[in-house]
């Protein structure tokens, strides 16, 4: 019986990314990806883990292999509190769910301040 065609899709919750170092999320990230599965975060990553992230995907790149990462996510809320709740340290806006994908495999088609609509292709 052949495998039927389909990409895996991987939601991981807060708590789950909560638990795991900045390296370990990224490692969890890629691994994933590079399989090519979509990978869907229920909070996204902070500003720095997605520029360490597109650091460590900048390596993996090669001509005839991977082919890199596809990363949209919904715009950060502003936190609550305006100029001075920012100037004395009020919270730091959160990050919101975010899809990772390979490059070749996942295209956004569209992205709004609450909804993104993407297309993924089973095809490597």
């Amino acid at each position: 019986m052949g495998m039927i065609q389909g990409v895996q899709i991987d939601l991981i919750s807060a708590e789950r990314l909560d638990k795991l170092t900045m390296m370990e999320k990224i490692h969890l990230i890629l691994d994933e990806v590079m399989e090519g599965n979509i990978v869907v975060l229920e909070k996204g990553l902070a500003p720095e883990e997605q520029s360490k992230l597109i650091e460590v995907t900048m390596r993996e790149i090669s001509p005839d292999g991977f082919a890199g990462i596809e990363m949209e996510t919904y715009p950060v809320k502003e936190a609550q509190g305006g100029f001075l709740g920012k100037l004395f340290g009020g919270r730091r806006p959160e990050a919101r769910l975010t899809v990772i994908g390979p490059a070749n495999q996942l295209k956004t088609l569209r992205k709004d301040k609450d909804l993104i609509s993407a297309w993924v292709s089973s095809s490597r």
